[in-house]
This record gives structure tokens, sequence and C-alpha cells, in this order.
């Protein structure tokens, strides 16, 4: 039975996509099936995979169309994307104005995810209707955290929307973990952000942290993740050791 994951904070460039695809890529390495939803109308995901939005998309997901049929395969044995284009930017709008159109993707999900043991779902940098469907078909939350003083802000806020869609929506959703990303450990802030996050945190925070990587950064532009543009990285190594601790925490 797969485990669904939803990447999620509603604050942008703290490593959620690039987080989804290079765990997504080393447990498919690792000999797990995966499938990484991509739910962001920017399509990062969809590219960082070395793929394009032609034909159907997460759009036809929340539209009611099987995911058998949306789920393409990648270059990348055992890994499998539904991708994502500019027009989900039009289920916005449509969720909003639809009844318990909240729980869209946790019906799409229901059933043809069997074969995978992985699921990630690749959240917009907010918590409008794409990330609160998200949030309802999971059962956990990631929460990529950048080493800096106001990503801390927006967390609480995050954590209060977590608890209002467990109780409202999803009571079985939980938090699979938060994982500190774009760490420069030459730097005072960094350490201090950390320090704090795993103050507030205790154990929910990752142990394995995410250097700020420049192979990391470039990988996608290339259609690859980390592991398969440059095995030797930091970047492609920490997220090894992540996706090792995601299957024992798992």
């Amino acid at each position: 039975m797969a485990k669904i994951y939803a990447l999620a904070n509603q604050k942008g460039g703290v490593g959620k996509t690039t987080t989804a695809v290079n765990l997504a890529a080393c447990l498919a390495e690792a000999g797990e099936r995966a499938l990484v939803v991509d739910l962001d109308p920017q399509a990062n995901a969809t590219s960082g995979l070395g793929m394009r939005a032609n034909g159907t998309s997460s759009y036809d997901l929340l539209d009611g169309a099987p995911l058998a049929e949306l789920a393409k395969r990648t270059k990348f044995p055992n890994l499998d994307l539904v991708p994502s284009k500019p027009e989900l930017a039009g289920a916005v709008v449509e969720l909003a104005q639809r009844q318990d159109g909240e729980r869209y993707l946790a019906q799409a999900l229901a059933s043809g995810t069997s074969q995978y043991s992985f699921v990630f779902l690749d959240c917009p940098p907010s918590l409008g209707p794409l990330t609160v469907n998200a949030l309802a078909a999971a059962d956990r939350v990631l929460v990529p955290v950048q080493a800096e003083y106001y990503a801390l802000e927006g967390l609480s806020q995050l954590m209060q929307s977590i608890d209002l869609i467990r109780r409202r929506l999803n009571p079985q959703l939980g938090i699979g973990g938060v994982l500190l990303t774009m760490v420069d450990a030459r730097t005072r802030l960094a350490a201090d952000v950390e320090a704090e996050v795993r103050k507030h945190f205790g154990p929910l925070v990752f142990t394995q942290t995410v250097p700020r990587s420049v192979r990391l950064a470039e990988a996608p532009s290339h259609g690859l993740p980390a592991i398969a543009y440059d095995r030797q990285s930091r970047g492609a190594d920490a997220y090894w050791k992540v996706a090792m601790e995601l299957v024992e925490r798992a």
C-alpha cells in the first residue's frame, strides 16, 4: 500500500520540488515504485524529471480521470510522473467553486496507487485549494525548511493549517518530517536556524540536512535528479540519506 506524502510550505524557494524529485528518484533506484504528482502550475517537477506537459496532466486527475491513464513512465526505472501544465492554475478557481472541492484529489488517489510504495505530491508555494487537496489526500506532510531566518516565520502558520486540515478533512494526516534545506554549514545563521527548528520540532526534524549545492541547483536544468546528474555530489549524497531515513520512518 502506497504511502502518500505532500510536500508543503507556503513559502516559495525552500526546496519542495527538489525534495519531491530527488526523494522519488533515490527510492526508485533503491527498487521502490515511486510516483510524483506535480500539482504546481509552474510544472518544475515535470521539467526536473525531463518531461513535458503534453496532453493529460494533474488537471485531468482533479477532473476525475483515472490515475492509471495519467501516470507517465519517466526515463528512470520505477519512477512515474503525473505532469503539470500552466492550465492547472485554472483549477484553483474551479475547486473553490465546487462542492466538496477540497477532496477531489483524495477521491482520485483512492484507487490506482496500489502499485506504488511512495507517492509524492509536489504542492505550489501557497495554502490555496491545490495544497489543501494534497493535504486532504496525504498520509503525511513533508516540510522542507530553508535554513534562513524568514523561513521560520511561516512554520507556525503552516502547522496551524495542517492541524485544521486534520480536524476538518483528514484525521489521519501526520507530519512525516521537517527537512532543513540549503544549509550553508559555514555560516552562524544556518547553525542558529537549525538549532531553533530542532528545539521546536524535536524528532520530527530529519537527522540529515540538505546542503546548499551548485550541482543540486544545476540538475533540474538538465531534466535530471541529482543522483543522475552527479552521483558524487554532496546534494545527491544528502538526498540518498534522507530517502533512507524516510524509509525507516515509514
